[in-house]
């Protein structure tokens, strides 16, 4: 099932999932311009690698601080075309409805902590692992389990490919998004035991997705209590 739209209006433009996007593409389209050894170097350096990472943990002291900004570097890098496309397409569609109910810098937040989250459940699950982790999905999977939280029921237009015909049909975001994650779940279930899986962050998506779960109502109720009125005191009657 490919997401195409959601029947969900919003009230804000969603200037950060833009920007997001955009940045996620100025970052691919000069991945693409780099010679193999140079991309290489890039991903290896900027990609959040389970082994450092579950080293900066354990020896905080001794970790240069670029370890712990690879956290959030590795979420602007992809892999390929097919890659950048389904996690920018899942952003573009249900990106816009949590920026529009959390604000925009409070959105901004959720997103990066949520990705910084899924790298961080990577790690415990693959901490010996030396292949770097990068992409947005990690980070996008929290958007997707805020919006299952929050708008369960909404329409959502998928397009279901069938042989050599495209079907395009409305249901509802729970059966889209706990497709996702039931797919995610299994597939990180079967890359414990199998190698060939290796390289696919499937527990990273499986924990951005619960923690944008748990995080929503938190930083939701933290939004409605900055919006509160402040009420002043009137001067007593003389």
């Amino acid at each position: 099932m490919i997401p195409l739209a959601d029947a969900n209006p919003t009230r804000r433009i969603p200037y950060v999932t833009w920007i997001l996007i955009g940045i996620n593409v100025l970052v691919f389209l000069y991945e693409l311009s780099l010679p193999t050894r140079q991309l290489d170097r890039l991903i290896f350096t900027w990609g959040a690698i389970p082994n450092n990472i579950f080293f900066a943990i354990t020896h905080p002291v001794q970790t240069p601080i670029g370890v712990w900004l690879t956290l959030i570097s590795s979420q602007f890098l992809h892999g390929g075309w097919l890659h950048i496309v389904g996690n920018l397409l899942f952003l573009w569609v249900f990106g816009d409805n949590i920026e529009d109910v959390l604000g925009h810098f409070s959105f901004l937040a959720f997103y990066l902590f949520s990705g910084i989250i899924a790298n961080l459940i990577q790690t415990f699950i693959g901490g010996e692992s030396h292949l770097p982790t990068i992409g947005a999905s990690g980070a996008i999977a929290g958007v997707l389990g805020a919006y299952l939280v929050l708008y369960p029921w909404a329409r959502v237009r998928i397009l279901i490919p069938i042989i050599f015909f495209l079907w395009t049909v409305q249901v509802p975001a729970v059966l889209v998004l706990g497709w996702w994650f039931v797919q995610q779940f299994l597939y990180g279930a079967a890359s414990l035991s199998s190698v060939a899986s290796e390289g696919i962050a499937f527990w990273a998506h499986v924990g951005g997705f619960m923690s944008g779960m748990i995080l929503i109502l938190p930083f939701l109720g933290r939004v409605h209590r900055r919006q509160q009125p402040t009420y002043v005191g009137f001067d007593e009657e003389l």
